[in-house]
């Protein structure tokens, strides 16, 4: 792992590490919504928590590739847009959104990914109902 900030501001940008997205990675805690799923997968990302990211990505979609191996990508901020989870007759299901901009740096040069993420929420091995990244898309910037 490379550093983890501890009580320092969270990567995600929401908070203090440790309440924020350390307590998902270090699997004190189990996300309640796609958005912190999401903020802790990007909080993973930038500190290279390789098992937290195969842990939370649902096992249809999973590459078999390592999903950290970018070694000169560095994270710079996150803003979401929109969190949606999806309704049923105005009921929450187990199926949600969020878009987001991810900004990045790979060899000094500035990039941005612009993503709208889905989500499922199933049973894990134990029972625990958990969210699981499915799969992204790239909206069309204008």
């Amino acid at each position: 792992m490379a550093g983890k900030p501890d009580k320092q501001t969270c990567p995600c940008g929401k908070g203090i590490y440790d309440v924020c997205c350390g307590r998902f990675i270090s699997g004190a805690t189990v996300p309640e919504t796609a958005e912190q799923l999401m903020r802790s997968r990007y909080t993973a990302f930038s500190l290279r928590e390789e098992a937290y990211l195969r842990s939370t990505w649902h096992p249809d979609t999973l590459p078999d590739e390592p999903i950290t191996a970018e070694s000169d990508v560095k994270w710079i901020g996150l803003d979401v847009i929109k969190h949606k989870h999806l309704k049923d007759n105005d009921r929450d299901t187990d199926e949600a959104t969020v878009e987001f901009v991810a900004r990045f740096k790979v060899g000094g040069r500035a990039h941005r990914l612009h993503e709208v993420s889905s989500f499922v929420r199933q049973p894990d091995a134990a029972g625990v109902a958990r969210w699981y990244y499915v799969d992204g898309a790239f909206p069309d910037d204008e």
